[in-house]
């Protein structure tokens, strides 16, 4: 008999380590026999990158407006659910995505201050029934955030539309995550992504193996 799927989402602010953690998580699961697919959002699926692309990259003068911003990631998320994260589940895979609706509703919601209740429908309409097992909230200061993201070799001297929003717009999105946990404290685990990436990743493993 085939074990059954899991959907193991991971949040956090920018420089966080999301995906280090899961790659590391990937690598863990993989040795101890279990399938495994890493995504995230926005993107995931070929027309989803193209919005990412969009979303994260945008510089025309035509401005994306915050009604705009929130029905294309909801729009990626609709793709995403619908043709890679839950055909995956239903075979037996574990699917760890960087980012999924907590994002959402964190950047968008509290971030951007749109209207938290209609930001929970759209996420509801395009999640569906597709909903995280775990989540995994890296907690991070912005200011410590924004000296990570500064040092990483791969994007030096680029950064998204996101990581260039005002201190204050950051500091929303934390207190928003640290909310929604909150709130979800049964799905929701905060782990301090100050602490050293090792043990991190033993923390999340140790949460992992109750839900698989």
């Amino acid at each position: 008999m085939n074990k059954p799927g899991r959907f193991i989402t991971f949040e956090g602010p920018e420089g966080a380590g999301k995906s280090t953690q899961l790659l590391l998580l990937k690598d863990y699961l993989t040795r101890n026999g279990r399938q495994c697919l890493t995504t995230r959002e926005p993107g995931g699926t070929p027309i989803g990158e193209q919005l990412r692309q969009l979303l994260k990259h945008h510089n025309a003068d035509e401005p994306i407006f915050d009604e705009t911003e929130l029905l294309l990631l909801e729009a990626s998320r609709v793709q995403h659910v619908r043709y890679q994260i839950a055909p995956a589940v239903r075979r037996g895979v574990i699917v760890l995505c960087d980012r999924f609706y907590d994002s959402t509703t964190a950047y968008q919601g509290y971030g951007r201050k749109m209207d938290l209740e209609r930001v929970r429908l759209l996420n509801d309409l395009a999640a569906g029934s597709c909903r995280p097992d775990l989540t995994i909230l890296l907690d991070l200061p912005p200011e410590e955030g924004f000296k990570r993201t500064a040092a990483r070799q791969e994007t030096q001297n680029t950064h998204d539309r996101f990581e260039l929003e005002r201190l204050d717009f950051h500091y929303a999105v934390r207190n928003g995550f640290l909310e929604i946990a909150r709130r979800e404290p049964e799905r929701i685990k905060i782990i301090s992504a100050l602490a050293a990436p090792e043990q991190i990743h033993r923390q999340i493993a140790e949460f992992v193996n109750h839900v698989i």
